[in-house]
């Protein structure tokens, strides 16, 4: 017969037990996470730039000494965005499915090989992105914003940058060393 949580709670059967210290590992305090300006390579590029803070797992981050709050990612990863007015990330793509929740302000999530396609989210708006998808965001308010992004998978692989985003990088002191992490240059 196989387990069934409902009949085992019923039953008085036992469920897992935590302490408080554990749990208090798996607690991420706004005011103390670390952040990043430099997470990825779009990340000097006029127009992306952004202040990238882990909670849950690594996610896609390119910057290899940003450490999330939660490092115990299982099937998805947490990251909040915080970016000015008409800034965001550049297009670019995921081996996973991507969702976007507009925490304050208005976002702008815009997709296709050129970005052609744009939705605006609003606050507590939410949007699926699927994989593979070339996909990009921007602050798309008047004041400051905090955008969530939630991707799925133990392990979201790396970010794949659309061509002509790689091509603007090459301009500036950030590169992608041989492992895929953000590096300053010059």
């Amino acid at each position: 017969m196989q387990s069934d949580p409902v009949r085992d709670a019923l039953a008085g059967k036992s469920t897992r037990h935590v302490t408080m210290a554990e749990m208090l590992t798996r607690v991420a305090r706004y005011d103390a996470l670390k952040s990043s300006k430099e997470a990825f390579v779009d990340s000097l590029l006029p127009g992306h730039e952004r202040e990238i803070l882990n909670v849950i797992g690594n996610g896609v981050t390119e910057d290899a000494s940003l450490k999330p709050a939660i490092a115990d990612a299982q099937d998805f990863h947490l990251t909040l965005v915080r970016a000015e007015p008409g800034k965001g990330a550049a297009l670019h793509s995921h081996k996973t499915l991507e969702v976007f929740v507009a925490l304050e302000g208005s976002w702008a999530v815009f997709w296709g090989d050129r970005g052609e396609q744009e939705v605006v989210l609003e606050q507590w708006d939410t949007i699926s992105v699927p994989t593979g998808v070339m996909r990009g965001f921007r602050n798309a308010g008047t004041a400051g914003g905090v955008l969530m992004s939630i991707l799925g998978g133990t392990d979201p692989g790396r970010v794949t940058w659309a061509a002509q985003v790689l091509e603007a990088a090459r301009k500036s002191p950030l590169r992608l060393d041989a492992k895929g992490n953000v590096e300053r240059v010059g």
